[in-house]
């Protein structure tokens, strides 16, 4: 192994099982779900729904999400927990109200949350628990209050704008962001936990719960109705997976990004990224390249699993060749058109391995910070405005209509070895997941760092056509990015976070946390 440190923190080592995610209060829960006897499925749902409370400017149950999950010597699966839009949505008749892409806080950007949904169905088929063991840590501290961590008190500032009507009431405390330490309490959602962990989804999707969310869309103009609500259902698919020197990298299929991340590998293969300097511009440049080529890819194929055609296009070998021998090795070209998506910077994500090795990687959000603003008035469920991600123009393969799920940004990731996985992992960041996924497998095979280093590794991600980097990065470095043409802006905030668990064949868990969020990972 290499001899790379970075400021950052130790790794975790446990033998029972290990829990890597974005809050601390959510990693000790799933802890404690796993000492009760509960597995890594009932684990990462209980620390998953918590996180809505510690976090909810980046999740909740208003939202959406995606599973990986296997038990050793099975195959990887998968659960698209992603919303659709509603059965009424047209394209058109945004485009004739004079808009050319869907209105970010509006009620036309709200997808019927299916978080829910796919939280209970694994549950009743994966877990041990129940939904009672697993929803009573986030009832607890909905009703009693969570401490505002560092991270969440700095992002809750700058997105409370965002915060509209009743979600103003149930995010702000006296008209204010909270600050650190302050309590923040969410009694309202506590009560819809409650009656999910008695009567299961049909608490959610109908009756007084769901009336509820439907009251505040349709005073705001959505087309929402009971049925698209009733109608919600998670679905079990089949994950996508490709190798990058004898690793798989094992992704959610379409609606998710997914494949994205493997396109990037692919054309990554053709250059001796081993050979350069993990913080040298070389290697910034020829990934921010191969990052806009996948990303077009994406932009112009991912949508509703049912209406992608050319994942099988983006998946090849042959497409890789074909796009890596376009990236000049010493200029910048233009960023992708982003008519696929509006972007947004961050979400949670989980994940868990327990004594017996099942492991599962989950991923969970409402989209922008606090969604869409939009809350309903009596249980205060903020709802997602994944529906952004849906493009207007017509024609296009992820163009808005009614029932369709949009292209989504979040993306859990697995690695496998030898047809074994060896490592659930996720970066979050939105837009910048794939490429990020792409440069944590780089970092591993590449320049063979452990876990914890290659998530403290400083980062770089070509938006469009500017080019992010860390402050991680000396000054030559970027000037010498400039000078091949790309536009440097260093963000105010860190590009993303990550976590991950390493399943080492001796027997012993390895967690790593990304020190750019507030999380840890912890084990027994």
């Amino acid at each position: 192994m290499r001899d790379f440190h970075f400021p950052g923190r130790s790794a975790v080592y446990a033998e029972n099982g290990i829990c890597a995610t974005s809050h601390p209060l959510a990693a000790g829960v799933a802890i404690d779900i796993l000492k009760r006897g509960g597995n890594a499925m009932d684990a990462a749902i209980a620390g998953a729904v918590l996180l809505g409370i510690c976090e909810p400017q980046m999740t909740g149950i208003g939202g959406d999400c995606f599973a990986l999950y296997s038990r050793p010597g099975e195959p990887v699966r998968a659960m698209n927990g992603s919303g659709r839009a509603p059965a009424a949505a047209d394209a058109s008749a945004l485009r004739a109200q004079g808009h050319d892409s869907i209105p970010l806080r509006s009620a036309h950007a709200v997808t019927v949350p299916g978080a829910i949904d796919a939280f209970c169905k694994l549950s009743e088929e994966e877990g041990k628990l129940g939904l009672d063991a697993l929803l009573a840590p986030a009832i607890h501290y909905a009703e009693a209050g969570v401490p505002v961590a560092p991270r969440v008190a700095f992002d809750w500032q700058n997105d409370q704008d965002t915060l509209q009507g009743a979600a103003r009431q149930s995010y702000l405390i006296d008209g204010k962001a909270p600050t650190i330490g302050q309590m923040f309490r969410a009694p309202g959602q506590a009560e819809v936990l409650r009656r999910i962990a008695k009567d299961g989804r049909d608490a959610f999707y109908s009756g007084e719960i769901a009336e509820d969310m439907l009251s505040a869309l349709n005073a705001l103009g959505g087309v929402h109705t009971a049925e698209d609500f009733a109608g919600v259902s998670a679905d079990a698919t089949t994950p996508v997976a490709g190798d990058y020197k004898g690793i798989d990298l094992v992704e959610h299929p379409p609606n998710g990004q997914g494949a994205t991340a493997i396109l990037m590998l692919n054309m990554l293969k053709h250059f001796d990224i081993a050979g350069m300097n993990p913080l040298g511009a070389e290697r910034v440049h020829i990934e921010a390249e191969a990052a806009k080529l996948a990303y077009d890819a994406r932009n112009r194929f991912i949508a509703d699993p049912d209406h992608t055609s050319r994942l099988d296009h983006m998946l090849s070998p042959e497409t890789a060749i074909q796009l890596a021998e376009l990236i000049n090795p010493r200029k910048a070209m233009a960023g992708p058109k982003a008519i696929s998506e509006a972007v947004h910077k961050d979400t949670i994500y989980i994940t868990v391995v327990d004594k017996d090795r099942m492991a599962v990687s989950l991923i969970y959000s409402i989209f922008h910070g606090f969604g869409s603003g939009i809350a309903s008035e009596k249980f205060g469920i903020l709802l997602q405005n994944r529906g952004a991600g849906f493009t207007l123009e017509d024609g296009h393969t992820n163009m808005l209509a009614g029932g369709k799920r949009p292209m989504h940004t979040i993306i859990p990731g697995m690695l496998r070895k030898d047809g074994e996985v060896t490592m659930p992992f996720g970066v979050m960041g939105g837009a910048y997941q794939p490429c990020g996924h792409a440069r944590f497998v780089s970092n591993l095979t590449d320049f063979a760092m452990d876990p914890q280093a290659a998530i403290d590794l400083p980062r770089a991600f070509a938006d469009g056509d500017v080019l992010k980097v860390e402050r991680g990065y000396s000054d030559d470095v970027r000037q010498e990015l400039a000078d091949m043409g790309h536009d440097i802006t260093i963000p105010d905030t860190a590009i993303g976070g990550a976590q991950a668990i390493q399943i080492h064949s001796a027997g012993i868990l390895e967690g790593a946390s990304d020190p750019r969020k507030d999380g840890c990972a912890l084990g027994y």
